[in-house]
């Protein structure tokens, strides 16, 4: 068996497909074809469904290809090793990140791509969910997730900012001149949330259960930018993290008015997996990223308009 057998399965395991398995190793589709059928003669077992197209993986094919990952990774982290051994640190970095988290990653990314301009870095924007089992799947490196609201299990971990609160609400209603608002009275308002399978959403119903509430949105959608741009539209009120306004702006028309009783944060953070030894572009990424200045201790004053 050679790694790139291995490398072959676990591209056809994602791409579901033999040609974009194919072209995404920048291989033929028959070289990719006869890769894992030396595998399967190998092993001694099938591997793939076979059929006029990929329709999935053997039993035998999915315990294989937990293992396919496992070497993938482990090479990976190999060759970085032996570059940052040369003081030469390159290869893949990918990352994962939640929604709410996209608009700060260019402070985590931009002065990791300064300082190892070598390296190639993916970003992705993925659920909390995805992201711990990508991470368990040797798909991704990293990834920013909250860190404080559910459990995480296997991984090595480290603060970055804090999540606050805020509602975008029209400019013309009267909740727009206020100073704050208590999220208990928020939960009566035509609100615009995030969709259930998000944790930003079970934080936010977290909270207002806290508070003895339950709110029924009027709307719900799994697109931060439709969370945004929906504020003030036929009288709905979206619920944001703060920091979202540092990355689209604030929507014309729209105040953002802090949320309070309780003041609600959560933690973000990077995310790997723990084993060792971790890959060294995973290592130096933690290392070197500070904890950012939460744009929630910025003073907002009376709710913020464009």
């Amino acid at each position: 068996m050679i790694i790139k057998q291995f490398v072959y399965f676990a591209a056809l395991a994602e791409a579901r497909h033999f040609g974009r398995a194919a072209e995404a190793c920048h291989v033929s589709q028959p070289t990719l074809s006869s890769a894992i059928r030396q595998l399967e003669d190998e092993l001694g077992v099938m591997l793939v469904e076979r059929g006029h197209r990929f329709t999935g993986l053997t039993p035998e094919g999915e315990v294989v290809l937990d293992h396919a990952r496992r070497i993938v990774a482990e090479t990976e982290t190999l060759k970085q090793a032996i570059a940052d051994m040369k003081g030469g640190v390159g290869g893949r970095l990918r990352l994962g990140a939640i929604p709410t988290a996209l608009p700060m990653i260019t402070r985590i990314t931009a002065p990791f791509s300064a300082r190892f301009p070598a390296a190639r870095l993916t970003v992705m924007s993925m659920t909390s969910d995805e992201i711990m089992h990508a991470i368990r799947a040797f798909e991704i490196d990293v990834g920013v997730t909250y860190l404080d609201n559910e459990p995480l299990d296997g991984v090595v971990s480290r603060p970055i900012y804090r999540e606050a609160y805020v509602l975008l609400t029209g400019a013309d209603t009267d909740i727009a001149a206020r100073d704050s608002l208590p999220w208990a009275e928020a939960a009566q308002l035509r609100l615009c949330l995030l969709t259930a399978d998000m944790q930003n959403r079970r934080i936010v119903d977290g909270i207002f259960r806290s508070v003895g509430v339950q709110p029924t949105p009027a709307m719900e959608t799994n697109s931060i930018f439709n969370l945004c741009t929906h504020a003030g539209v036929q009288g709905l009120s979206s619920i944001v993290p703060r920091q979202l306004l540092d990355y689209f702006g604030m929507p014309p028309g729209i105040r953002a008015v802090p949320l309070v009783d309780p003041d609600a944060r959560r933690t973000i953070g990077l995310v790997a997996a723990d084993r060792e030894p971790i890959a060294p572009m995973a290592r130096h990424l933690l290392a070197m990223t500070p904890p950012i200045a939460d744009a929630a201790d910025r003073e907002p004053g009376r709710g913020a308009e464009a």
